[in-house]
């Protein structure tokens, strides 16, 4: 018995329909947690490569497409966070990006601009355990559904629902993150 596909792991036409989707959603996230345009260019590119590798993968009965995407999304940036620890040599980090024209950095550095309070919030958060912190950022700052993200980080509903209120009774005597700024 085969198992229903999304319609995007097959078809050309649909994959750029999803891609135009998700890709500002995916660039807000990524310039949330990176502060190096280059950096976030090549992470939503790295991002949107991996859906093309695993889309066949996504099966729409086990959760939305958003939220298997921001899987996608965390898996990418873990693996580039590791890559980075291992890195040891800064030239070979900057020979591997493509040149940014003053446009796409004025763009960017726009956005990071725009993402410094969520980063301070991430700041605030630093101390919550992983799995608190993970379902605090999808569903405050990313905007996913519990479910959503639930599914991404691979818990139950009621797992991410319970996480989701410890890291929010646990903050709420943080006043960056109760004033104000989206959390």
């Amino acid at each position: 018995m085969r198992r229903k596909q999304a319609e995007f792991a097959t078809d050309s036409v649909a994959f750029e329909a999803f891609y135009r989707r998700h890709v500002e959603g995916i660039s807000r996230f990524l310039a949330r947690r990176a502060d190096d345009p280059h950096l976030v260019v090549d992470l939503v590119a790295d991002v949107f490569l991996a859906v093309m590798e695993s889309a066949h993968t996504y099966r729409p009965g086990r959760g939305s497409e958003v939220a298997w995407l921001y899987g996608v999304a965390r898996n990418t940036l873990s693996a580039e966070r590791r890559r980075a620890l291992r890195e040891s040599q800064l030239t070979d980090r900057v020979s591997r990006r493509r040149p940014l024209d003053s446009d796409d950095i004025a763009r960017l550095e726009q956005r990071i601009d725009a993402e410094e309070p969520a980063r301070r919030a991430f700041q605030a958060m630093a101390e919550l355990p992983e799995g608190e912190r993970a379902v605090l950022e999808l569903v405050v700052l990313d905007q996913l559904t519990v479910t959503e993200a639930a599914s991404s980080l691979g818990i139950r509903s009621g797992t991410a629902m319970v996480r989701l209120h410890r890291a929010r009774r646990t903050l709420k005597e943080v006043p960056f993150v109760t004033e104000g700024n989206g959390t």
